[in-house]
């Protein structure tokens, strides 16, 4: 190109070279000076004419116009930089083109929304899965689409570590993971995946579970039965040592059958079906007699630190067996005249509780797998406690019914803490029971904390 400038002014001062001699031997200079300057004028009109023709015509099917000097570069080099936009634009749409076809052979619902919360693109899976229309459902809202309060309200958290489970918008037989990912300025990936399979699959194991704890009660009723009528006679000594041991053990089975069918009723839904106003400080002074019985040969100093202006709405019955199984689990494993302080606080982030004691602690290794059923850190310390190894797997089930997260800290040597977060939501400003039953039926849900 800039050779071509340099070419056209060179031409320029050619023709004004050759008019100003041609004028100056007829003796008219400047006459023949204006008419060669007209005519270069319009030449250089005419090939821009051509130029433009070229370029309002199909330019990328049309061979460019035939110019001899600057004008003649200037087309050529224009004619390749368009087939090199051409080729580069072609590279682009095969690309395009790929991508759309790798993801239409997904069988994962991929859809794209942009920053005002539309739909930009989705894949055909999506058609079939979420009950989308390429012809109707363009540029609209996905919440004016995926209608599921639940979808909504994981769409407008904006906290996606955790995908949610929800039934299919367009077929209620199918059950549908959705995951949302954060990208460029604001827009959003969404995929959604058919997970009916596994959770029939778990349902599947969950149903075992609970029917073979069940068949368990009836067998270990009747044990314990008759080896409570045994102990009452009178036995030789090492009779009596056996029997004992057996009644421990059928105890611990018990103990056993009531947790696996507990974690087998939080398993079966993940949320609460009603939420009612729970006064902590009964619960906890409740569970705290129950902590100084369980530990009184060892002699711990218990204490209770209590917002007693806060409390919180959920299942009273789970909640109770959550905060019980992490205190008495501190009680168990705290050695003799060892701390324990039980906690609840309210602050700009929810509701917590905590269970801090000065126990042994537990090595970081260990800490992201405690809540796994049947975990121990020590089988030997854990069998003698006479635990069941599914406490912790209760609390997070309880937990995660309730919108809430546990968080373990612990140091070898320094002891342990179990805390419980709660979105502050399920937090209410504490109240008697009769009050609170005033407010749920006048406004037909428990007052919340401001």
């Amino acid at each position: 190109m800039t050779k071509s400038r340099h070419s056209m002014l060179t031409s320029l001062l050619l023709v004004s070279g050759v008019a100003i001699a041609i004028g100056l031997i007829a003796g008219y200079p400047g006459w023949i000076l204006a008419i060669a300057l007209f005519g270069w004028a319009i030449y250089q009109i005419r090939q821009f004419n051509r130029l433009m023709g070229w370029f309002q015509a199909d330019s990328s099917n049309e061979e460019p116009p035939e110019a001899p000097g600057h004008w003649g570069e200037l087309f050529d080099e224009l004619s390749r930089l368009q087939r090199s936009q051409a080729a580069r634009e072609q590279a682009l749409r095969n690309v395009i083109t790929r991508f759309q076809d790798s993801s239409s052979a997904l069988q994962d619902a991929v859809v794209i929304i942009d920053r005002n919360n539309n739909l930009e693109w989705w894949n055909q899976s999506a058609n079939r899965l979420l009950g989308l229309d390429s012809r109707t459902d363009r540029a609209k809202p996905v919440m004016n689409l995926l209608r599921d309060p639940r979808f909504i309200r994981y769409f407008k958290r904006d906290q996606y570590n955790d995908p949610i489970t929800l039934p299919s918008p367009a077929h209620s037989d199918i059950q549908i993971q959705y995951q949302i990912t954060r990208f460029g300025d604001g827009d959003r990936l969404l995929v959604a995946r058919d997970v009916s399979r596994l959770i029939r699959l778990e349902q599947t194991r969950q149903d075992f579970v609970a029917n073979a704890s069940h068949e368990l009660r009836t067998p270990l009723t009747v044990i314990r039965g008759y080896l409570e009528t045994f102990l009452d006679q009178e036995l030789p000594r090492p009779l009596l040592r056996g029997l004992g041991s057996m009644q421990q053990q059928a105890r611990r089975m018990e103990n056993l059958v009531s947790d696996l069918l507990l974690l087998s009723r939080l398993e079966a839904s993940h949320q609460i079906s009603d939420e009612q106003p729970i006064q902590i400080h009964s619960i906890l002074q409740h569970i705290i007699e129950g902590a100084e019985q369980l530990g009184q040969e060892k002699q711990h100093k218990l204490l209770l630190d209590m917002d007693t202006h806060y409390d919180l709405t959920g299942q009273e019955i789970e909640l109770h067996s959550a905060f019980s199984n992490l205190v008495y689990n501190a009680v168990r494993y705290t050695p003799a005249e060892g701390e324990i302080k039980v906690s609840w606080w309210v602050d700009d982030q929810g509701g917590h509780f905590s269970v801090k004691d000065n126990g042994p602690g537990i090595e970081s290794i260990h800490l992201p797998r405690l809540t796994e059923r049947f975990y121990r850190v020590d089988e030997s310390r854990s069998s003698a406690s006479g635990g069941t190894g599914l406490g912790l797997a209760i609390v997070k089930h309880v937990l995660a019914r309730h919108g809430g997260q546990l968080t373990i800290k612990s140091k070898v040597g320094k002891g342990s803490t179990f805390s419980c977060h709660f979105p502050k939501e399920m937090v209410i400003k504490a109240v008697d029971m009769d009050e609170s039953e005033d407010d749920l039926s006048e406004s037909g849900h428990p007052p919340v904390a401001s």
